[in-house]
């Protein structure tokens, strides 16, 4: 042990005899991070496409909310008719009936919550190749600009970027976009 801690205060003793005294002090220069910010939902819902796919998606929400419209006719006119004629069925038709109406009910509800996640991946599957065209042009804009990054704004995810740190790119995002959709 002792041995130990005479090797460790002869190396410390020799790298401390190893640097040389200075006068100055040398300041070494950090690279500066450039980023870009903006709102990612502004620059999608800017895309000429964006008001193709929500038309689409208005469409197929319309035809999903007609069924349910129809099957939802249908349940209440047999549960009208369930009671005006429940006090005249025998016990069989009632309780025959009253199962019916309980599984009509059951497959409404399953069709609406079915109706929700096709509509829901409906929407993402309209909306992915949107995204991946706004990824590559911000690439674009960050390559050229010399960006590190760029920071989306949105749901106030930075309050606060210093103007004179960053760019904002929104216009130039913008521009690339509607420059590109003339050219297809």
């Amino acid at each position: 042990m002792k041995q130990l801690l005479s090797i460790v205060f002869l190396l410390l003793t020799l790298s401390l005899q190893a640097q040389e005294p200075s006068d100055t002090v040398r300041v070494v220069e950090q690279p500066v991070l450039r980023f870009g910010f903006l709102s990612y939902d502004a620059a999608l819902f800017s895309m000429p496409q964006y008001a193709e796919v929500q038309a689409q998606m208005a469409s197929l929400k319309e035809a999903y909310d007609q069924e349910m419209k129809r099957v939802e006719d249908e349940f209440n006119q047999k549960y009208e008719a369930f009671l005006e004629g429940q006090r005249e069925f025998p016990r069989t038709i009632l309780l025959k009936r009253q199962n019916e109406l309980q599984e009509l009910l059951q497959r409404n509800v399953e069709f609406k919550e079915q109706a929700r996640k096709e509509l829901s991946k409906a929407e993402e599957d309209a909306m992915k190749p949107l995204r991946t065209r706004l990824n590559e042009v911000l690439a674009t804009v960050a390559r050229q600009n010399g960006f590190a990054l760029i920071i989306n704004t949105d749901a106030n995810a930075c309050p606060f970027i210093d103007p004179a740190l960053g760019i904002d790119v929104n216009e130039q995002v913008r521009q690339a976009l509607q420059s590109n959709n003339k050219r297809k």
